[in-house]
Order: C-alpha cells, then sequence, then structure tokens
C-alpha cells in the first residue's frame, strides 16, 4: 500500500473589515425585496469601522445610477431608478433557456 502524503492544512484567509462591510452591503441591494421595491436602508453597526464605512459610501455615493440619503441615525436610504440593460457598461447578458439573465458586477 502506497503511503498517502499528509497535506498541510491552508492558513484560512480571515476577510477584512472592509470586505465584510461591502458583502454586507451588496446582500442589501441585490435582495430581491430591495431589487422590486428598488430602495434599501442600510445600517451602521457597531462592528463597522470609520475609515470602512466612508470607504464604502464613498463609492455608493460615486456610483451615479444611486440617490443616497443620510438619515439621522447614521443609516443611509439607497435608492435607484428601474434601468435597462442597455444603459450599463459593466453588464453582462446571457441568454439561454428563452430567458435572458443578468449577472452584473457590485461597485464596490
Amino acid at each position: 500500500m502506497a503511503k498517502q502524503k499528509k497535506s498541510t492544512p491552508q492558513a484560512r484567509q480571515e476577510t477584512t473589515a472592509l470586505e465584510r462591510l461591502g458583502l454586507r452591503v451588496s446582500s442589501m441591494i441585490n435582495h430581491p425585496i430591495a431589487q422590486s421595491q428598488r430602495w434599501v436602508t442600510i445600517h451602521r453597526l457597531d462592528t463597522d469601522g470609520d475609515m470602512e464605512w466612508e470607504e464604502v459610501m464613498g463609492l455608493l455615493a460615486e456610483t451615479p445610477e444611486l440617490d443616497l440619503t443620510f438619515n439621522d441615525d447614521e443609516s443611509v436610504t439607497v435608492r435607484w431608478e428601474e434601468g435597462s440593460a442597455d444603459d450599463r457598461e459593466d453588464l453582462v447578458v446571457e441568454r439561454g433557456w428563452g430567458e435572458e439573465r443578468a449577472e452584473e458586477e457590485t461597485p464596490f
């Protein structure tokens, strides 16, 4: 019987605070309810650092399709208009199974 090589466990790569916040915001914006109503309110958590919050909010503010309202309770309401796939340069449209599917990259 041949000896099996023991593999060394790979180091688990931790996500940064900025990545966690970006994923949370992206998930909230891409949620089906938010997509149907075309708005979402993002609440700042105690674990969101000042630098990370400012970075993500800055990226959202730079996105021309988004309208941000900064609320008194430090939350941010993000609104957007229903757009056409033809209006977006970063949108990839795939056709298959008789349907049109769209995949887009988040701005952060």
